[in-house]
This record gives structure tokens, C-alpha cells and sequence, in this order.
């Protein structure tokens, strides 16, 4: 089987990837790989959009959360630099909110759902990650034959 990006057709700010893209409904995450929807995923944030979602729509989100822990492999990616998170250097974005909360709530996620989050410091370097990421899963699975865990 040839690879094949899933986006989620609720993506509104959909990545390009160097191989065929097809639009389908995930139950989890932006992002898939056909064949494999419901074992792995990446979930895409920008950095307003993490933030609001974490602070304003936590319950909803937690539901997400929920749904990507109980796959193989999964992951949010954040269109942001943690450093400059850190350092105050998105002022509009987190005019509410301290970053500290920002990075609690982010461990926390990890933590708790064991889904981690990658600071991907810009869009194209979260593409570049999310590619890498699901191509990483399929290439791990075609070399152990079988699940990653079990």
C-alpha cells in the first residue's frame, strides 16, 4: 500500500505534504495515515489556537485527549517556539495568560494523556515534524511486523 496522508475535514489550515493527500472525518487529530486512522495521529495547534483551546474549551479538548492516548502512537504539534512562549514574546496571543500556565498545562497534557507536545517553533517546521512523525510509524511497524505495543 502506497502512503497517504489523512487530513481531517475540519482542518481549516491544512499542511502540503510530497506524497497523496485524501479528506476524510478523524475521529482524533488533524492528521493520520490511511489504513491507520484510528492507531496514530497529530494533532495541529497554532499557538492562539492551543491557547484557547487549553484555556476556554478544556472539557471539549479533553475528549480529544481521551481518543489520542487510546492510540498506538499520537501527538499535538504546536506552530510555536517555547522560548519565545517563555520569554513573553507573544504578547497578543497570551495577553490573559501567564506562559508558565501555558507550559504547565502542555506537561500536564503529557503527563496525564501521555500524548506529548512538540513546540515545532513555526508552521513549516510543525509540517516537516507531523510528515516525519506518521512516516515514522509506518516505517516502525513495517520493521517490528505487527503493533507497536502488544
Amino acid at each position: 500500500m502506497s502512503f497517504r496522508i489523512i487530513v481531517d475535514t475540519r482542518e481549516q489550515a491544512e499542511y502540503t505534504f510530497d506524497c497523496t493527500v485524501l479528506r476524510r472525518k478523524l475521529d482524533a487529530g488533524d492528521y493520520s495515515v490511511q489504513g491507520y486512522e484510528h492507531r496514530v495521529a497529530v494533532e495541529r495547534k497554532s499557538l492562539a489556537d492551543f491557547v484557547h483551546t487549553v484555556i476556554h474549551e478544556f472539557d471539549r479538548f479533553a475528549v480529544e485527549l481521551d481518543k489520542l492516548a487510546g492510540m498506538e502512537a499520537a501527538s499535538i504539534v504546536v506552530e510555536a517556539d517555547l522560548d519565545a512562549v517563555l520569554r513573553g514574546q507573544h504578547v497578543e496571543t497570551l495577553r490573559t495568560v501567564a506562559p508558565t500556565a501555558i507550559l504547565g498545562i502542555a506537561a500536564h497534557i503529557g503527563v496525564r494523556w501521555r500524548v506529548p507536545v512538540y513546540w515545532c517553533g513555526s508552521r513549516q517546521a510543525a509540517r516537516a515534524f507531523t510528515n516525519a512523525f506518521l512516516r515514522t510509524f509506518v516505517r516502525q511497524l513495517a520493521h517490528a511486523g505487527g503493533p507497536l505495543h502488544g
